[in-house]
């Protein structure tokens, strides 16, 4: 687990299910936003003992990208009582991930507003004061830099039209870059990714 700025720390683990078929790989990220009274868990998948000690006297929150990337949550929430927000579930899914429902658009209380991604329920999300951007699957790095998958586009909207609604990403001050897949990066590589 690493530092990445003053209370933004990034980790790194084998992802469960990965298989050599999969189009990204095997580890994935996760992060640990400081944020005063709040310790956000963005996809925490096997949180290092550290984080234990960072939520110490704050209130942990679990912030998932998108409702598939639960990954560890459950776990997170008995080990250390963090509550949870997480995107609508798909159509179908018959174990949801329990906890307060946000969809793009809504501001969530604790300081992350959600942007629309890859699709209705893969969100990007934007946190203000650490001039940060969570990317969940919208953006990842299969080891040549961000990119968009357009692979990955399969929902019923045209790859080059999410894309294009992207790049209303760029108005923002953004400095750092979090995927889950994939290393963080910066403004610049966000601006490549999405040209």
């Amino acid at each position: 687990m690493r530092e990445l700025q003053r209370g933004v720390w990034h980790w790194e683990a084998r992802h469960p299910d990965w298989t050599p078929s999969e189009g990204w790989g095997p580890e994935v990220s996760s992060y640990a936003i400081d944020e005063g009274k709040r310790l956000l868990l963005i996809d925490p998948l096997s949180p290092p003992s550290l984080v234990d000690e960072l939520a110490s006297g704050r209130e942990p929150v679990v912030v998932l990208t998108c409702p598939f990337h639960r990954r560890d949550t459950q776990a997170v929430v008995e080990r250390l009582g963090a509550s949870v927000f997480v995107p609508p579930p798909d159509e179908g899914d018959v174990d949801p991930v329990k906890g307060h429902i946000f969809e793009a658009g809504d501001k969530l209380p604790v300081g992350i507003e959600a942007f629309p991604g890859i699709d209705r329920n893969d969100l990007v999300l934007w946190i203000e004061s650490r001039r940060a951007l969570l990317a969940g699957d919208t953006l990842i790095d299969r080891g040549k830099g961000l990119e968009f998958p357009a692979d990955w586009a399969t929902r019923g909207v045209p790859p080059d039209e999410i894309l294009e609604s992207l790049r209303q990403l760029l108005e923002l001050p953004i400095e750092l870059v979090l995927p889950t897949h994939g290393a963080p990066t910066d403004r610049a590589g966000l601006e490549r990714a999405l040209s």
